[in-house]
């Protein structure tokens, strides 16, 4: 059964206790394997795909993650909306820890990493410059805010490579490049669901101050643990309210990023890579 929700879900997110009529679904991909089965259930009244980013016991790190396979088993399950959920550090005062923050931007210092579906014979340009779904990311902060949460809208999520923290001087450049949010994970995430016509939105949990502030230069697991168990039950909260108003019927422009994106001649696309890209491209491709 297809499901137009999709919900990833990050360190200390590793499942809904409000979904039910489970099923787990395991996908094989053009791109391989997606970090472990997604879970079909119903949520607040509406069919949902989860995934837990990290895996089972959380044993793939942010530089390990499959994400191709990840949006691309999204994207054969039907899904059209992604409400993803990670835990970031700060990088100003006035996102406190057990804040959340949906960002709108992105600044990407990660390496290596493969953040597209099109290569191999076809080459795509889908437009980035506002990387998240606006109508997406607005419903999930009011909700947020309904749910009682401290939660601001808009920032920029500074997307890093780990798993090591920031430096001391990385920590101050990223906040004198603007700079709200730091994470590892969520760039790629949001550049792959573009490319997959999949309106894509990001709750980030901030557990700590990264290493900037005087008073909180330590970052420890033991910290971010804390704050991210305490984050959790509104964490799920927020997501069932978003579940349960988002009109799937609404269009956003994520829907059709693909329209005048892909470059590459028909003719010149070879027929394997027309056939395990059919899911994203079929509907502009024959």
């Amino acid at each position: 059964m297809s499901a137009k929700i999709g919900i990833i879900g990050g360190s200390g997110l590793y499942d809904m206790a409000e979904l039910t009529d489970r099923e787990e679904k395991t996908l094989t991909t053009p791109f391989g394997e997606p970090s472990g089965p997604y879970v079909l259930a119903t949520l607040r009244g509406k069919r949902v795909a989860f995934l837990a980013r990290h895996g089972k016991g959380h044993r793939l790190n942010p530089s390990e993650l499959n994400y191709r396979a990840n949006i691309f088993g999204m994207k054969m399950l039907g899904v059209e909306w992604i409400m993803s959920a990670s835990a970031v550090g700060s990088l100003q005062e006035k996102y406190a820890p057990k804040d959340l923050v949906f960002p709108d931007q992105f600044i990407d210092r990660t390496r290596g990493r493969i953040s597209t579906f099109f290569s191999s014979g076809i080459v795509a340009h889908v437009g980035f410059s506002h990387p998240l779904s606006h109508h997406l990311a607005e419903l999930a902060a009011t909700c947020a805010t309904e749910a009682g949460a401290r939660a601001h809208r808009g920032g920029t999520y500074v997307c890093m490579e780990g798993p090591q923290f920031s430096t001391l001087a990385e920590s101050n450049l990223y906040r004198s490049w603007g700079g709200d949010v730091i994470g590892m994970t969520n760039l790629q995430e949001a550049k792959l669901a573009r490319e997959a016509e999949i309106a894509y939105a990001t709750m980030a949990l901030v557990t700590d101050y990264d290493c900037w502030h005087p008073d909180h230069d330590s970052v420890t697991i033991d910290m971010i643990i804390g704050y991210l168990t305490a984050n959790v039950k509104m964490a799920q909260e927020v997501i069932a309210k978003v579940v349960e108003r988002l009109d799937v019927g609404h269009r956003d422009p994520a829907h059709s990023a693909l329209k005048s994106a892909i470059l590459t001649h028909a003719d010149a696309i070879p027929e394997n890579v027309k056939r395990d890209l059919a899911p994203l491209i079929s509907k502009y491709v024959k």
